[in-house]
Order: structure tokens, then C-alpha cells, then sequence
């Protein structure tokens, strides 16, 4: 499944189709049912992607699995008011600690993000990417990204809260409060997601400059010199060098300049998101 299919159906399951069980289902179903439906749609698609579609089980799969079942699991809690607010915005308090609070104590989790993303293929070239990613540099760039997505979570999640106890006002179990909550998804479903894609995106484009700025240029005779690995490995092959007695300058050649380093970094983020 590409990418791009995979954003789309994500948006259409995960969001749409649940707001439209609470706006249309809530007659003929129930207030209960179609509450519970509907939280619980989101929740089949993602195991069912997990388990069934893409069958990959890495760092992000299990985060987006665990956080998909904590909401459903939450869904159970019959609660309006204050709470109902506090429990529709755990899911970005949890983002927050991931992300944010694993950066600011050290160990950032962007690091395994960049990792899968990468997917290195083989045992030396997973060795190759953990000395990049130890780099000072590359680490300096993990904890930005952390704490830029962790606290675009934090601040998602308290425009959700407000947005939710603004406007979700009914007694739970009633045609009045499926109708609320509808409302409230129809903005906060689609409108938060924006500046969080943005801040990943900008995330994944710090980290991959900084992996690129320490590789060296091309090689232009060899079609494959501009691929991510190949450049890796003359890397490698320039510290081998270095530890050989070479001087460094001799050894790696010419860096990658600024401009090459902006656009495979942006490049590289935009496959993530399908967009290349």
C-alpha cells in the first residue's frame, strides 16, 4: 500500500467515518452504540493495519497501536463535562512525554524513528547508522525534534481540551452529546492534524540534515553515488581511512554543500509522508 493511499484512508477511517456514525448513526443505533462505534472504528483500522495490512511491527507501529487502544480503552469511561475534555486530550499528553520529555532527559526517540525510516537492510549497514546517529551533531538534532514535536503535541492538546469543554456540553448518553462531540471532531480531527504533519515534517528535515551535512559529495561518475547508503558507506570508508594515519581532509573529500544538504533532507521528509 503507497504511502499516500495509506494518509487517505488513515484520514477517512480514523476521522470522517466516525464523525459521520455519531451525526447519522446516532438514531437508528443509539446514543451508547453509536458513541461506542465510532471510537471503535478507529481503533479496528489501525490493529487491522498492523496485524493484517502492513505487518510491521517497529517503535512507530506499537506507539500508534498502543495510543489507538488506550483511546478505545478510554472510550469505556462514561464521563462529559470537565473529564470528557481530559480524556479526548490524553492521546497528545502522551505525545508530549514521548516525544518532548524523552528528548529533554537524554534519550530521544526520534533516534529510533530515524532508524525505521531508514530501514537500514542489513547488520553493517545498521552499524553504520548507529555511528552517524552518534554523532554530536545528529544527536543535538534528535532532541530538537523531539521537543519540537513533543511540545506541538503538548500545545495541540490543550487547544483540544478547551475546544472540548467549550462546546461538548450535554449529558453523556444523548442524541445532544454525540451531536457535540461530532462537532468538536469535525475541527479537532482535521485542524490539529495540520500543524502536527508540519512539525513532524520540519522534525524529520532536522534530523536528515544533520545526518547529510556529515556525508561526503558525490561521486558524479557513479550513478548510485547520490544514494543515501553509498554515500554512508564512503563515509565509513573515509573513517577507516582517518584511523589509518590519512588526514581527514584527505580522507572524506568533499562535504556535501548547504544547498544539496537543504534538499535531500526535505526530500527525505517528504517520502515519509508519501510525498515523493
Amino acid at each position: 500500500m503507497s504511502k499516500t493511499l495509506k494518509l487517505t484512508l488513515d484520514i477517512l477511517i480514523g476521522a470522517a467515518i466516525p464523525i459521520l456514525v455519531l451525526k447519522y448513526g446516532t438514531e437508528p443505533l443509539g446514543a451508547l452504540n453509536a458513541y461506542l462505534t465510532a471510537a471503535m472504528i478507529p481503533v479496528v483500522w489501525v490493529l487491522l493495519d498492523l496485524l493484517v495490512i502492513t505487518r510491521r511491527f517497529n517503535f512507530i507501529t506499537a506507539f500508534v497501536g498502543l495510543t489507538s487502544l488506550m483511546r478505545g480503552a478510554l472510550a469505556f469511561w462514561y464521563v462529559d463535562g470537565l473529564l470528557f475534555a481530559l480524556k479526548d486530550s490524553v492521546s497528545y499528553v502522551v505525545s508530549f512525554l514521548v516525544f518532548g520529555a524523552t528528548a529533554l532527559i537524554g534519550s530521544p526517540v526520534t533516534r529510533a524513528i530515524a532508524l525505521q525510516g531508514l530501514s537500514p537492510d542489513t547488520p553493517e549497514r545498521e552499524q553504520q547508522m548507529e555511528r552517524l546517529l552518534d554523532e554530536p551533531t545528529v544527536g543535538h538534532a534528535m532532541k530538537k525534534a523531539g521537543i519540537l514535536i513533543g511540545v506541538t503535541n503538548l500545545a495541540a492538546g490543550a487547544v483540544n481540551f478547551v475546544i472540548n469543554y467549550r462546546m461538548v456540553l450535554a449529558p453523556f448518553n444523548t442524541p445532544a452529546f454525540n451531536d457535540q462531540v461530532a462537532n468538536v471532531n469535525a475541527i479537532t480531527r482535521f485542524v490539529l492534524v495540520l500543524p502536527d504533519m508540519v512539525a513532524i515534517f520540519f522534525a524529520f528535515s532536522m534530523m536528515y540534515k544533520a545526518m547529510y551535512a556529515l556525508l561526503p559529495a558525490d561521486q558524479g561518475a557513479d550513478p548510485d553515488a547520490g544514494e543515501f547508503w553509498t554515500l554512508l558507506a564512503r563515509r565509513e570508508d573515509a573513517l577507516e581511512l582517518v584511523k589509518a594515519g590519512a588526514s581527514a581532509t584527505d580522507a572524506r573529500g568533499t562535504a556535501l554543500g548547504a544547498d544539496d544538504v537543504h534538499s535531500r533532507a526535505a526530500r527525505q521528509a517528504r517520502e515519509e509522508f508519501g510525498l515523493s
